[in-house]
C-alpha cells in the first residue's frame, strides 16, 4: 500500500500517516491513433503556407469519430498508468476527474471509470468530477494533493485523470482542436514534490469562452428544426478569441508578481525567470524525512496551457518581458523596441506589434531550453483543455528524466471564465527506486507511440467530424469510426449506445 514506505509519518496526535514529498509519483497521456498534419490542413482549407504550421505553431490534431470519447479515453489512460506501473486498483483510495467534454449532465466520467476499481472489490474511492473549462484538471490536482497531506488520508494512492475533446466549427479556430488525456498517480515520496506556500490563483467572471446550454434533447431539437433539420454544431462551445487571449494574458500578469512575491518573501532573493543557470543545484538530501535544501532556485522549466503552441510562446515572452523591469536587453534594442514608453508591463492589448514580436524572438532560445522540451504532445495533438498543461509532464520526464532532479518547473494553470493558478513543483530523487525519475524515463515510450500514428486526409478528418456532430447526444446506434483496426492494441472504445442512452464501452485486446 502507498502508506508503507517513505514519505510517511505519523501525525503528532496518533490521527493516521502523515505523508511528505507529496507530488507526482507517475504520469501518463493517451492521444487518439488518428491526427491529422497540419500542412495537410493548409493545403486543404486555402490557407498561406504556414499558417497553421508558423502562424499557430501547430504540427498536428488528434481527432475522434463516433467510437471514441471522452470517457473511453480516460479508461485507456487511467487503465495504462494502473498497467504500466503495477498498481493494484485496491492501493487508490481517491480518483478524480477533471474535465470540461462529459457525456452525461448528472453522470460523472469518474463513475464510468469505478468499472476497474468494482472488478478488483474496491468501491471505497472517493472523488468526483471536477468541471471549469481547462482548470478542472488542475483544481482535480489540488483535491488529491491536499487529500494525502490531510488527516482524511487512509495511506492510499490518489489518482487524477484529465479527458477532453476540443472541437470547433469549421474555419479559423478549427485548426486549435485535438483531444487527449492524461493519468497522474499523487502520493508521497514523489519524484514531482508540489512546492507549499507559493500557489497563487485568480478567479473571476468572464465570458471569454463557454458552453450554454446545448447538452439537453429538447433543446437541441429545436434548434435543428430551426435549421430545417440540418446537423446543428451545438456542441461547439462559445468564444470570443480576441477577450480569451487577452485574459489568458492578463491573468498571466496578475499571477506572475504574486508568485514572485511569494519567492521573494520565502528565499529573500527576487524570482528572475531567466537565469536558472547560474545557480547549481543543490545537494541530494541524504535522510528520507529532511526537507529539501532551501536554496533557491528560479525555474528551470515553465509549464502552459496549450490551445496553440504560438500563444505559449507569446505567454513565456511575457514573463520575461516582466523581469526586464523596464530595461532594454541588447537584443529588443537592436529590434528598435523601446521598453521605457509607457507603464511596465503594458496590457497585453497595448502592446505594440513590434515589441510583441521583438520580445518573442529575444526570448526564444531560453524558451527553447525551458519550455519547448515539454510541449511536443500538445503541438503535435492540439489543444486537450483540461489535459492540456498536464499533458507536459510526462513529456518532460521522456526528455529530461534524472537531469530533473534538483530542478523548479513552474505552471501556469488557466480556464476560461476564469480559473487561473501559477505554483511549482520541485523535482527530487525519492527514496524508493519505484518512482525514480530514471524509472520513469526508461519506460516511457510516448515519442515511439506519436511517431507510430497515421495520418488521415483532411476529407477523412472532416468525415469523422460530421459523424460524430450527428451522434452527439444521440441513441440506439453502434459507432463507425474509426474503425477498430485503427485503435491501438489496448485501447477502451465505446462499442454501443442503446436507445435508454446508456453508453457501453469495450477494450480492445493487447497484442499477443
Amino acid at each position: 500500500m502507498a502508506a508503507n514506505g517513505a514519505g510517511v509519518a505519523a501525525h503528532a496526535n496518533g490521527a493516521g500517516p502523515q505523508a511528505d514529498n507529496v507530488g507526482i509519483l507517475a504520469a501518463e497521456v493517451y492521444f487518439p491513433s488518428t491526427y491529422v498534419r497540419q500542412e495537410d490542413l493548409e493545403r486543404h482549407d486555402g490557407v498561406s503556407s504556414g499558417k497553421y504550421t508558423v502562424g499557430l505553431g501547430q504540427q498536428g490534431l488528434s481527432f475522434v469519430g463516433d467510437r471514441e470519447d471522452a470517457v473511453s479515453m480516460a479508461l485507456s489512460v487511467l487503465r495504462r498508468l494502473l498497467e504500466r506501473h503495477n498498481i493494484s486498483p485496491l492501493e487508490v483510495g481517491r480518483l478524480e476527474v477533471g474535465t470540461e467534454t462529459s457525456v452525461d449532465s448528472s453522470k460523472s466520467i469518474k463513475s464510468y471509470l469505478m468499472v476497474m476499481f468494482e472488478e478488483a472489490g474496491n468501491t471505497d474511492v472517493e472523488g468526483v468530477d471536477c468541471v471549469q473549462a481547462c482548470y478542472g484538471g488542475t483544481a482535480a490536482v489540488q483535491n488529491a494533493v491536499n487529500w494525502v497531506e490531510s488527516r482524511s488520508w487512509d495511506g492510499r494512492f490518489a489518482v487524477v485523470v484529465m479527458t477532453d475533446i476540443s472541437l470547433y466549427p469549421a474555419g479559423p479556430a478549427r485548426p486549435t482542436s485535438g483531444a487527449g488525456a492524461v493519468a497522474l498517480l499523487i502520493g508521497p515520496d514523489a519524484p514531482l514534490v508540489l512546492e507549499r506556500g507559493l500557489s497563487t490563483t485568480h478567479m473571476a467572471h468572464a465570458y471569454d469562452f463557454y458552453k450554454p446550454s446545448g447538452l439537453y434533447p429538447a433543446v437541441r431539437a429545436a434548434l435543428r428544426e430551426r435549421a430545417g433539420g440540418a446537423v446543428v454544431e451545438h456542441a461547439a462551445p462559445a468564444m470570443d478569441g480576441p477577450l480569451s487571449v487577452y485574459c489568458y494574458l492578463s491573468t498571466l500578469d496578475l499571477l506572475y508578481p504574486r508568485y514572485a512575491a511569494k519567492f521573494e518573501k520565502r528565499h529573500g532573493r527576487p524570482f528572475p525567470l531567466g537565469d536558472a543557470g547560474r545557480h547549481a543545484t543543490p545537494p541530494r538530501p541524504i535522510y528520507t524525512f529532511c526537507p529539501a535544501p532551501p536554496v533557491p532556485r528560479p525555474a528551470n522549466h515553465a509549464l502552459f496551457p496549450a490551445p496553440y503552441n504560438k500563444l505559449v510562446q507569446k505567454a513565456f515572452a511575457r514573463l520575461m518581458y516582466h523581469d526586464m523591469h523596464g530595461e532594454v536587453p541588447e537584443a529588443l534594442a537592436a529590434c528598435g523596441a523601446d521598453l521605457r514608453d509607457g507603464s511596465h508591463p503594458r496590457p497585453p492589448m497595448q502592446m505594440p506589434r513590434d515589441l510583441d514580436k521583438a520580445l518573442v524572438a529575444a526570448a526564444f532560445a531560453t524558451y527553447d531550453r525551458k519550455v519547448r522540451p515539454s510541449t511536443c504532445v500538445a503541438r503535435q495533438c492540439g489543444n486537450m483543455y483540461t489535459a492540456s498543461i498536464w499533458s507536459g509532464i510526462p513529456q518532460l520526464i521522456e526528455t529530461t528524466g534524472a537531469a530533473l532532479e534538483g530542478r523548479r518547473i513552474l505552471l501556469y494553470s488557466y480556464g476560461s471564465g476564469i480559473s487561473a493558478s501559477m505554483f511549482s513543483l520541485l523535482a527530487r530523487a525519492p527514496h524508493a527506486p519505484r518512482f525514480s525519475l530514471a524509472r520513469l524515463q526508461a519506460t516511457s515510450d510516448l515519442a515511439m507511440r506519436l511517431a507510430r500514428r497515421v495520418p488521415k486526409s483532411p476529407e477523412e478528418f472532416e468525415q469523422a467530424v460530421q459523424l460524430a456532430e450527428q451522434r452527439y447526444c444521440a441513441g440506439n446506434y453502434k459507432p463507425e469510426l474509426p474503425a477498430l483496426e485503427e485503435l491501438e492494441p489496448g485501447t477502451f472504445y465505446l462499442a454501443e449506445v442503446d436507445a435508454r442512452y446508456r453508453r457501453i464501452y469495450a477494450r480492445k485486446p493487447l497484442a499477443q
